[in-house]
């Protein structure tokens, strides 16, 4: 039997039928009236879902095209910042740092757990040189939320810069920019916005853009000020990607078609099924606390092997999810619940994440009645609400 084709990786998602279309119309000129008008109408719905009242600049490329673009435009050679390294993505801001030739001071966390501020903190009122802080708002490596408006708040109050991947955690959870005193917010096309991948977002609060004006320029494409100068005009610096930018025109049709809470409200309740799924399977997550609303990492049983796991699914389920990466290769595996999923998607995935589990390693569930269970948890958190699982 062939089931239909379910992208539950955490990142590409899948895409709304309305998205699709929006992006299959003929090709428009990026430098004509029809575009500024798209530009136009999408910038004023970007600062809505950052939470800012500043500009939300669009540039050709990944989400880490953007984190190079917040590094090299916000610091000089020599300065350093602090990194939170709690992941994969985590070390990559120590990466694209060093290549940027700052002097990066990390802060390493268990994978699996969220940064404690308190060592934040500590860290910048020992060091006053740290000029600013690199953190993910959700590491999509291990599925953690840091608890970013409780650093925000340090690095307010302490005048550092507080710079926030939020790749996976934009458009997913809570994320307000302003309110929470993030200098520099970005994300990317591929995860929460529903699009194909290509197209990546990025924020400055004032006192970034202050920042960014005394640092010399080193990178010709990223040049954020010069960004800023043609989104007033309803254009990016260079060539825009302009089938995404109407494809996420279309995207913030349905984004703001109800309210963001609505929005949170729903992937909130598919984490908690999820979670709830896979602790009823008898297996454990990797985030016991202030996890990801996005996705669910899960900790595979002695002898499963997370790789042919992932392949076992793919052949017999048509279902696509992902593995671990560097030393948790193997060890878990990455269940997506961002973009266009529904509860439907996700029991079908814990099903078959099950019928696998039995089949090839004879790993039994200790609840037979674990998706209706899931489904109940589901509905119940719907009715509820969200709560912030950073707390």
């Amino acid at each position: 039997m062939q089931y239909k084709y379910r992208l539950l990786t955490p990142g590409p998602t899948p895409i709304p039928e309305k998205v699709k279309l929006a992006m299959a119309k003929d090709i428009i000129h990026h430098r004509k009236e029809k575009f500024m008008s798209i530009m136009g109408r999408v910038q004023e719905k970007l600062r809505l879902l950052f939470g800012t009242k500043n500009e939300v600049l669009l540039l050709s490329c990944s989400g880490t095209g953007a984190m190079q673009a917040a590094v090299f435009n916000l610091f000089n050679r020599d300065e350093k910042v602090l990194i939170v390294e709690g992941g994969k993505f985590g070390k990559r801001w120590t990466e694209i740092a060093k290549v940027r030739s700052l002097v990066p001071i990390t802060l390493e966390v268990e994978w699996g757990s969220p940064v404690d501020p308190s060592l934040i903190e500590e860290t910048l009122k020992k060091d006053i040189n740290i000029k600013g802080v690199l953190v993910q708002a959700s590491e999509t490596s291990t599925g953690v939320l840091h608890p970013i408006e409780k650093i925000g708040k340090i690095t307010k109050r302490l005048d550092r810069l507080l710079v926030v991947d939020g790749i996976s955690a934009v458009g997913i959870s809570p994320c307000p920019m302003d309110k929470w005193h993030i200098d520099c917010l970005i994300t990317g096309s591929q995860k929460g916005l529903m699009l194909p991948p290509g197209l990546a977002l990025i924020s400055l609060s004032d006192r970034a853009w202050d920042k960014a004006k005394g640092v010399k320029r080193e990178d010709y494409y990223f040049y954020l000020i010069g960004e800023r100068e043609k989104i007033k005009k309803g254009q990016t610096l260079y060539t825009s990607p302009v089938s995404l930018i109407v494809g996420l025109d279309a995207c913030m049709d349905i984004f703001f078609s109800s309210t963001l809470e609505e929005i949170y409200k729903k992937y909130w309740a598919l984490t908690q099924m999820t979670r709830e799924g896979i602790s009823l399977m008898g297996l454990e997550c990797l985030a016991k606390t202030s996890y990801t609303w996005g996705l669910t990492s899960v900790v595979l049983s002695k002898g499963v092997d997370g790789v042919l796991l992932t392949k076992e699914l793919a052949k017999e389920f048509n279902l696509y999810i992902a593995g671990g990466q560097d030393h948790l290769k193997g060890k878990i595996i990455r269940i997506g619940h961002m973009g266009d999923v529904d509860a439907g998607d996700i029991l079908f995935a814990l099903n078959a994440i099950y019928r696998v589990l039995k089949k090839e390693y004879n790993i039994t569930c200790k609840d037979k009645n674990f998706l209706g269970k899931a489904y109940d948890v589901y509905e119940e958190s719907l009715i509820k609400g969200y709560f912030d699982s950073t707390e």
